[in-house]
C-alpha cells in the first residue's frame, strides 16, 4: 500500500486549488493507497526562519504532526499557484521551517557536501499558471520549480519528481477546468 501525502499550497480556500486536492485525492482513494492531506494555510505556525540554521526555533505542533505525515509518505503530490514566479510565501515559509539540517538533509562535517535523509520518496508537483506552461518554462526558467524540484526536493533526496503545469486559469472556463480536474484524477487513480 502506498502512503501520498497531498501538500496544498495556496492560501484561499475558494481557489481551484482546492478542487485540484479533491481531485487528486478522489483517484488516489479509488485505489489501495493511504492518503493524507496538509492545507498549509490551516496550519498554526510562524513561517519565519528568524535565526536562519544558526539557532533552532523550536517547532509549532502543527508543523511536527506535518513532518510525521512527511516522514511516513512514500510519494508527496505539491499543488500550489506560481506567484510573481515563485511559491505562495506560506509555502514557503514551510519549506524553510521544516526541511532543516537533521531532519531532512545533514551537511556533512568540514565538506560542502551533504546526505539526504529523505531517500525512497517519491513526489509530483501540479502547479497552476496564468500564463502557458511552455511560456514559464522557456521564457522565465520556471523558477518555483526549480526552487521546489531541484534545491528542496532533489535536494533532500526525494526523485523522481514530476512536474504538471495547470493553466492559463485567468482565462479558463468551466469546461477546460473540468478537464483539468479530471487529469489531476487520473494522476490520482495512477498513484502518480
Amino acid at each position: 500500500m502506498k502512503n501520498i501525502l497531498i501538500i496544498n499550497g495556496h492560501p484561499n480556500p475558494a481557489s481551484f486549488n482546492f478542487a485540484l486536492v479533491e481531485a487528486y485525492k478522489k483517484g488516489a482513494l479509488k485505489t489501495d493507497a493511504k492518503v493524507e492531506t496538509i492545507t498549509i494555510a490551516d496550519l498554526k505556525f510562524s513561517p519565519n526562519l528568524k535565526f536562519g540554521y544558526q539557532k533552532r526555533t523550536e517547532l509549532e505542533p502543527d508543523l511536527i504532526e506535518s513532518w510525521d505525515k512527511i516522514k511516513k509518505a512514500d510519494h508527496l503530490v505539491w499543488i500550489h499557484p506560481v506567484w510573481w514566479g515563485g511559491l505562495p510565501a506560506i509555502t514557503k515559509g514551510f519549506i524553510d521551517r521544516l526541511f532543516l539540517p537533521g531532519m531532512a538533509f545533514q551537511y556533512r562535517e568540514n565538506s560542502v557536501w551533504w546526505d539526504k535523509l529523505l531517500k525512497g520518496k517519491t513526489a509530483h508537483i501540479i502547479t497552476t499558471l496564468d500564463q502557458p506552461g511552455w511560456y514559464y518554462r522557456l521564457v522565465f526558467g520556471r523558477p518555483s520549480v526549480n526552487q521546489l524540484k531541484k534545491s528542496t526536493l532533489e535536494f533532500c533526496g526525494i526523485t523522481p519528481v514530476k512536474v504538471s503545469y495547470i493553466g492559463v486559469i485567468k482565462t479558463s472556463d468551466n469546461n477546460q477546468r473540468e478537464k483539468w480536474l479530471t487529469k489531476v484524477y487520473n494522476f490520482g487513480l495512477k498513484n502518480k
